[in-house]
């Protein structure tokens, strides 16, 4: 699995004998890399060239291209939406960087800088490397320095994501067998200060005769012409072979007038034992602990130190062992550091929610718009407190109260936009659609993929095509949407009663739960009840009121029973102008009764009810049920009472009044029996149990 691609600057050699900087930063850090075979080099190299390491692809751009930067940079877009890579490297051109930022890669980019950020072209500027700053995951600098010349003018001097990783070496373990030679090894131009070397070096072996000098490397642009019979001047030579000739070295000269970025011949010189003497140009000071600065970059200066390092022979060792046995950067320590980055950007998919207990969010109504008029009916709560009693982790989102004027707006995105922002920080494990299909498809199908949250939908509302109850139809088409990205459906409708597209395993029966705070009444052990049946009624919970000219199937089910049995004593709530009550005034209508009834809209329908049987039943008033609900499955006579019509409901009545103790033994039966098969806490676990 190839999850890293490195991409080096498209003029860099990646090769033995020509590797520049960022070449050999990258073999080296490779090579000790744990990640190593999780990576890919990016280079551009002749077809005959080979590469530094065995993981390198080319990505030859030939010489046809006016900008070569973007044709290779896209060259390696094209790669990452192949190979879809977790990390892309990107070393030294802020120009490729910018390129896949704008590309909006999922990869985590890191950027390193091998020179001064403003001698780069899209880094030169403050507004630039700003820019930088604020869409790079990680940022390295080979030095401090180069570090300061980023953050030069910004305002601000320290970003989290902005470190410096230095170039490094592996320590040799025996000190070398050394000779009396003088060593010099880059670009030979005088800002190098390869002119200042020649001079001084020549009056060096004109006077001590017993020692030799060399300098590797060329400049076509700068010719100097120094020549002696000890100074050998040889081109450029692959990195081991420059390595060997530090180990027999005994003085190495880095005299640079310009800024260095770092100074990786400093740092391997001294490194290998030499008495290296720098000047303090850029990040040259970070290459090493040195004592051996050239304060005053002249010929004359440079003689005097090299002088005194060949005449004090004690004092040469003394430097030469210190800076041996003193590495100050070893690839060891520094390849640790962005192993660490990179196992922590592609083991990013962390399990916060480990253990068994769940983060849920629960979006549905609960009551804040009618000032929780409706608490002790309200299935979303008492889900919510079941997942609770659970000690699952639950938020609430009310959905209801964003849907106003001024922030709804074309597919409710307003919601949308908010619950992204809500899975975004609080990463749930599941997402409870309570009563509603409000989420676009787009915003379930993002959460699925990026966060792996279970998406369910309960509902209490009509479904079933047979018991005609009202707006089943619509109410079915409403759940049936996205269907595919809901992984099950909890219905107060019996899935036997449904005629859906869903399918068949993702539909569960949902009974109407209760709530041990909330359905805590006893109206088993009420005194003074007067009235022999409770019912009520409403034209819609959320309305709250009765709807002028608007009636149901029930009013004609209750008038029939009120003529067939005149001398029943009636507490009946939204008939005849009786206004619905609810909360407590609803419980005290209920305490006055000692029976009550069930009755849904439509037909009667396996297991479907509406939420107030559990407000009835679960609160010990013995309930009359139609028996064509079924319910009968559940609970035995002696626990809930079962009618056929509307002649056997009233002799049923009149029979149980002349036996108060049995309404009331019968009343506690179904309280207990109720809590026991439907309280929120069970309902709630089966839930979890079936979703997951």
């Amino acid at each position: 699995m190839k999850d890293i691609a490195i991409l080096l600057p498209y003029k860099e050699n990646f090769t033995e004998n020509n590797a520049g900087a960022a070449s050999i930063w990258v073999k080296d850090y490779l090579n000790r890399s744990k990640l190593k075979k999780r990576s890919i080099v990016y280079g551009n190299l002749e077809d005959n060239s080979k590469p530094l390491l065995n993981n390198f692809k080319n990505l030859k751009i030939g010489s046809s291209f006016v900008k070569k930067n973007i044709s290779y940079t896209n060259k390696l877009y094209k790669e990452y939406l192949k190979y879809h890579f977790k990390i892309i490297e990107i070393h030294n051109r802020p120009e490729s960087l910018l390129y896949l930022i704008k590309k909006k890669v999922k990869a985590k980019l890191i950027f390193v800088y091998h020179n001064n950020p403003q001698d780069l072209r899209s880094s030169s500027s403050i507004k630039e490397r700003t820019f930088i700053a604020e869409n790079t995951d990680q940022i390295y600098f080979v030095s401090g320095w180069v570090k300061n010349k980023f953050f030069e003018n910004l305002p601000y001097n320290h970003r989290n994501n902005c470190e410096i990783l230095y170039p490094a070496i592996n320590p040799i373990k025996k000190f070398p067998k050394k000779e009396k030679v003088i060593i010099f090894t880059g670009k030979l131009n005088s800002s190098k200060g390869f002119d200042i070397y020649g001079k001084s070096v020549i009056r060096i072996l004109d006077k001590f005769k017993n020692w030799k000098a060399m300098a590797i490397g060329n400049e076509p642009r700068e010719k100097f012409n120094f020549k002696h019979d000890r100074l050998k001047i040889l081109d450029w030579v692959n990195h081991n072979k420059i390595l060997n000739y530090y180990k027999k070295a005994s003085i190495s000269v880095v005299p640079s007038r310009w800024q260095e970025p770092f100074g990786r011949t400093a740092m391997e010189s001294a490194a290998f034992g030499c008495a290296t003497i720098t000047s303090k140009k850029g990040g040259l000071p970070e290459t090493f602990e040195n004592s051996l600065f050239i304060n005053k970059i002249n010929e004359h200066e440079l003689y005097k130190i090299i002088k005194k390092l060949i005449i004090n022979v004690d004092y040469r060792k003394k430097i030469q062992k210190i800076n041996w046995k003193n590495v100050k950067h070893k690839l060891s320590d520094h390849v640790s550091k962005i192993d660490s980055l990179k196992n922590f950007y592609l083991n990013s998919k962390f399990n916060f929610n480990k253990g068994s207990k769940l983060k849920i969010l629960h979006i549905s109504t609960f009551d804040e718009r009618s000032d929780h008029r409706l608490f002790n009916i309200s299935i979303a709560n008492k889900i919510s407190k079941g997942f609770i009693r659970n000690d699952h982790d639950v938020i609430n989102f009310s959905y209801r109260n964003y849907l106003t004027k001024n922030l709804v707006t074309k597919n409710n995105s307003y919601i949308n936009d908010k619950i992204t922002n809500i899975t975004e920080n609080y990463r749930p494990n599941l997402i409870v659609l309570g009563h509603n299909n409000i989420l676009e498809n787009k915003t379930l199908s993002n959460i699925k993929s990026k966060y792996n949250s279970k998406i369910i939908l309960w509902y209490e509302d009509a479904l079933g095509q047979k018991g005609e109850g009202p707006n089943w139809k619509n109410n079915l088409n409403l759940i049936e949407n996205n269907h595919h990205l809901i992984d099950q459906y909890y219905l107060t409708t019996h899935p036997d009663e449904i005629r859906t597209k869903i399918q068949k395993k993702k539909l569960n029966y949902l009974p109407i739960p209760v709530d041990p705070n909330i359905e805590n009444l006893t109206i088993y052990d009420y005194k003074n009840r007067y009235k022999d049946l409770f019912f009520a009624l409403s034209h819609g919970v959320n309305f709250g009121k009765l709807k002028k000219g608007k009636s149901d199937e029930r009013e004609n089910f209750i008038g029939n029973l009120m003529q067939l049995f005149p001398n029943l004593k009636y507490n009946i709530l939204g008939i005849s102008n009786e206004l619905p009550k609810w909360n407590y005034n609803f419980y005290k209508e209920l305490a006055k009764c000692k029976m009550s009834l069930n009755l849904s809209r439509g037909k009667p329908l396996k297991y479907t009810s509406s939420n107030r049987i559990a407000a009835l039943v679960g609160n010990g008033i013995f309930t009359f049920i139609d028996i064509n609900t079924k319910f009968n499955d559940f609970f035995d006579d002696n626990e809930v009472g079962f009618y056929k019509n509307v002649k056997d409901l009233g002799n049923k009545i009149e029979y149980l009044l002349k036996y108060p103790k049995k309404i009331n033994e019968y009343g506690k039966r179904g309280k207990e029996k109720y809590f026991k098969l439907f309280n929120n806490k069970i309902i709630t676990k089966k839930i979890i149990e079936k979703t997951f």
